[in-house]
C-alpha cells in the first residue's frame, strides 16, 4: 500500500449508511449508522467497528485482487465527495 486513506472524518459515510446495500443494516432509520453519534460527529464503537466500516479491510477482504491499493483509495475518496456535493446540495 503506497499511500494512507485520506479520511477526514466528517462523518457523511456513517450518516448515509441506506446508500449503499452492504452498510443499510447499520441504518438507525433516518439513514445514519445505529453507532454514529450525531453530537459529538464520531463512532461509538471505533475500536470494535464491523469491517465494512474499515478501509483497509474491505480492501484487503474483497478488492485486492481487481484494484491496486492507489486505485481502491481513488474510488472511495470519490465517493467521498459525492456525499460532499449531495451534502452541500441539501443544505446539511
Amino acid at each position: 500500500m503506497t499511500k494512507e486513506f485520506p479520511c477526514t472524518q466528517c462523518g457523511l459515510c456513517c450518516q448515509n449508511v441506506d446508500m449503499a446495500e452492504q452498510t443499510r443494516y447499520l441504518d438507525r432509520g433516518d439513514g445514519s449508522c445505529q453507532y454514529y453519534d450525531d453530537t459529538g460527529k464520531r463512532c461509538l464503537i471505533y475500536e470494535t467497528r464491523p469491517d465494512i466500516c474499515r478501509v483497509d479491510r474491505q480492501y484487503q477482504l474483497n478488492y485486492a485482487e481487481q484494484y491496486s491499493w492507489d486505485e481502491f483509495v481513488d474510488a472511495n475518496v470519490a465517493v467521498c465527495r459525492i456525499l460532499k456535493n449531495l451534502d452541500f446540495e441539501l443544505g446539511k
